[in-house]
């Protein structure tokens, strides 16, 4: 609703309601291959058209600038900062040498697990499941019925009830089940697929350690990249966050901030908002659209996604204050739970006090 009013306000008239925000993209490519498996790239040109429009219609902040900017907001209504999520090595390849170019700072949130085993994205694979596993019926562990792939009008119907009933898994289930579905690819399928959509693959740790000496901030997104909702016990939601910061910080010295894997109402649950509090997080990002300000529990701030195509943005960016009701129920339901006081880790480190 709000890119659909954005196309009919010039931005010059919302400036003065501006605020500042948090702004995310996933990967870069020179062109999509496949927009069903694709879901979480930009083309280089759509790219450069929006890093631009944010060189030249907004101040650009590093990560470092957001305890004072949720101090003062009123003194930020221009500021952005940019950030990307997952960890794709395109980032290094293509998005790095444009925000360079344009003197941008961002930040990098990384799933240690795939950086650390090339793994895929599981809710890609299950997408290459649905769309690319032959013909037939397949029984999944954890679903009722067995999944029939037909024609792709047919595999298109049923692939929002089967992604969304996998992430309503449990992380041991849904790996039992993206096993399945990986074992239904013949000999040599997935290995020609992972060279068909090489911009799934994740950098190594060596990449992370150069685009850190770059000047990217690097968070983290949990270990595993699965949500961290109601339907995941409490020693895996503390496993998520704490075994990703130590993996970052025995790399690179530091991991102060989070962003919650997916990140939205459904997908971050209170209990995964005093994980991340426990681990030492100064702060963590979720995937609702809204504005930076003092009155928000740190560990659940809101972040736009950006879309493929962003014409409006000088529009579109000081609207978000609109949604800043849905980040409150999160932040409402997140702070009865973060208000207890922080847990002490076994390394010692406990969350701040706030």
């Amino acid at each position: 609703m709000l890119r659909r009013a954005a196309r009919w306000i010039p931005g010059a008239m919302l400036r003065p309601f501006g605020r500042p925000a948090a702004l995310f993209f996933h990967g870069v490519v020179p062109r999509i291959v496949d927009p069903r498996i694709e879901i979480n790239h930009h083309t280089v040109e759509a790219f450069r058209g929006i890093a631009t429009r944010l060189r030249r219609c907004f101040d650009v902040l590093p990560l470092d600038a957001l305890d004072d900017v949720l101090k003062r907001p009123e003194r930020h209504k221009r500021a952005i900062f940019l950030m990307a999520d997952d960890g794709y090595a395109n980032t290094l390849e293509i998005a790095a040498p444009i925000l360079e170019e344009l003197h941008l700072p961002w930040t990098l949130f990384v799933s240690t697990q795939h950086i650390d085993t090339d793994e895929w994205n599981p809710l890609i694979l299950a997408r290459l499941f649905l769309y690319f596993a032959p013909e037939g019926s397949y029984v999944l562990p954890h679903f009722p019925q067995a999944i029939a792939l037909e024609a792709t009008r047919q595999r298109e119907t049923i692939a929002p009830y089967l992604l969304e009933a996998l992430k309503r898994l449990s992380a041991d289930s849904a790996r039992e089940s993206v096993t399945a579905m990986r074992n239904a690819f013949p000999a040599g399928q997935l290995d020609s697929l992972r060279i068909r959509f090489s911009s799934e693959r994740y950098l190594t740790w060596s990449e992370v350690e150069a685009l850190h000496s770059r000047g990217v901030e690097i968070g983290a997104h949990a270990h595993w990249h699965w949500p961290m909702n109601a339907f995941q016990p409490e020693n895996y939601l503390h496993a998520q966050a704490r075994g990703a910061r130590e993996a970052i910080a025995s790399r690179l010295g530091k991991c102060r901030h989070f962003a919650y894997p997916f990140g939205n109402l459904g997908d971050v649950s209170a209990a995964a908002v005093q994980a991340v509090r426990d681990a030492g997080y100064t702060h963590a990002f979720t995937t609702l659209s809204g504005t930076l300000g003092q009155n928000l529990n740190p560990w659940c701030l809101p972040r736009y996604a950006l879309r493929p195509e962003e014409p409006n943005l000088e529009s579109v960016l000081p609207m978000l204050r609109l949604a800043d009701r849905r980040v409150a129920r999160l932040n409402l339901r997140a702070t009865a739970t973060t208000a207890r006081p922080a847990m002490t880790l076994a390394s010692g480190t406990t969350g701040p006090s706030r």
